[in-house]
């Protein structure tokens, strides 16, 4: 029986850095509020748009202002994130490659959903994923296994036949807490040895090793 697989979108099958780096630090001038170089901004990312907001802003307090970052925010990606946006070198040869060989396949992401969506459609139109899901207003994020969970029920397999594909603890964590298989990539935001110590198994370095792991 193949295994599914349920892939995280940035810092996995995307690299979405500049874009995410040019809109936050425009919506922080916007606000009178220092920017931040790419390191930082890099180590905010993963836990969703309010977090990503709120960790620029100084963990900020103010539900006025946040919520103010968080609306600027959205309508600033919303319409530049085309323009800092880019696939992994091997990442369609490797979707390619793996819609052929008949793998069942999934986006779960901590992006809002709708950016989500549409980044994944429009970066990867000649694949098939059963389903792609983002951040969504009253539904737990990762590492709370409720979206992979989810997609196991989509594939209509059991939880120890669907592998997480992502390149971070919060991915490996969420393997965990829906009793998935995991690997970790060492081409995203996380590098082989944090991986490594955050207790990944199974890592690669590029994306063609991944149809031969999965054989």
């Amino acid at each position: 029986m193949k295994v599914s697989l349920i892939f995280d979108l940035d810092g996995t099958l995307v690299d979405s850095l500049p874009g995410i780096v040019a809109s936050l630090n425009r919506t922080l001038s916007a606000h009178g509020l220092p920017g931040h170089a790419n390191a930082a901004i890099r180590s905010f990312v993963g836990d969703g748009v309010r977090s990503l907001v709120q960790r620029a802003a100084a963990n900020t307090a103010d539900l006025g202002l946040l919520e103010s970052l968080v609306a600027f925010y959205k309508q600033d990606y919303d319409q530049s994130w085309a323009d800092g946006t880019k696939a992994y070198p091997g990442i369609h040869n490797m979707l390619d490659e793996l819609q052929k060989s008949g793998f069942q396949m999934a986006v779960l992401s901590n992006k809002t959903h709708d950016f989500t969506v549409a980044m994944t459609q429009e970066m990867f139109p000649s694949i098939h994923f059963a389903k792609v899901l983002g951040q969504r207003d009253g539904i737990q994020h990762k590492p709370h296994p409720a979206g992979a969970l989810q997609l196991a029920t989509t594939f209509g397999a059991a939880a120890e036949n669907c592998v997480i594909i992502g390149d971070s603890a919060i991915d490996l964590e969420t393997a965990a807490n829906a009793e998935m298989q995991a690997i970790a990539v060492a081409w995203g935001y996380q590098d082989r040895a944090f991986l490594l110590a955050s207790g990944a198994s199974r890592i690669i370095d590029d994306p063609s090793e991944l149809p031969g792991l999965l054989a």
